[in-house]
Formats: structure tokens, C-alpha cells, sequence
């Protein structure tokens, strides 16, 4: 019985489940306001003026090539971090890798 509740599919469906019951246990102890309870609650703080909400569109161009650049130093840490100290070929594999992903980042910031 106890190595059936330890298989990964059978443990995600308990924590599913789990998950789901204390996020309804929670719904119905959370506080739901009035419509005229909340009329100004979703609206921007402006110090008390009136301003028109105008929709919002960030520009995310700037965002995506550092969020690369961080994917890239951190997969590039972790290959480098964990490869065994007796592998023969460790230092050219991880020179080629450290090479590779410098390639790959002067095209990602290059102007």
C-alpha cells in the first residue's frame, strides 16, 4: 500500500486533490466585497485626482534578450558545475560549451 501512494502520478493526484480542497477552504473564508463596497477598488491611484484609464502596452524588446542571457549563464553554471571531476575529457567539453554559449550570446546582444 505505501509503495502505491509513493508513484509519482498516484502522489501528484493526492497533492492535486489536497491543492484544490484547501484553495476551495479558502475561497469560501476569503471576503467577498459589494459591488459599492468596491466601486473605486479597481481603479489607479492618481492622489485623488480623476484620470482616464488608458490601456496599457508594454514593450517586452528589451525584456526577452536578457531573459536568454540569464537562461544561458545559468545552463551554462549548471553543465559546468556538475560535470564529474575524473571525466578525461571534461575541460574540452566544457571549453567547447563555454565557447558555444559565448557565440550564442554576442548574437544575442549584438547591435
Amino acid at each position: 500500500m505505501n509503495e502505491i501512494i509513493l508513484l509519482p502520478p498516484i502522489a501528484f493526484m493526492i497533492i492535486l486533490a489536497v491543492s484544490f480542497l484547501i484553495s476551495f477552504g479558502f475561497s469560501k473564508l476569503s471576503f467577498k466585497g459589494h459591488d459599492t463596497d468596491s466601486k473605486g477598488k479597481l481603479a489607479q491611484y492618481a492622489c485623488g485626482e480623476d484620470v482616464p484609464s488608458m490601456p496599457l502596452k508594454p514593450d517586452y524588446s528589451q525584456f526577452f534578450p536578457f531573459a536568454i542571457f540569464f537562461t544561458i549563464m545559468h545552463v551554462v553554471t549548471l553543465i559546468l558545475t556538475t560535470l564529474p571531476e575524473d571525466f578525461s575529457s571534461g575541460y574540452i567539453l566544457a571549453a567547447i560549451y563555454v565557447s558555444s554559449a559565448l557565440v550564442g550570446l554576442l548574437i544575442l546582444f549584438r547591435r
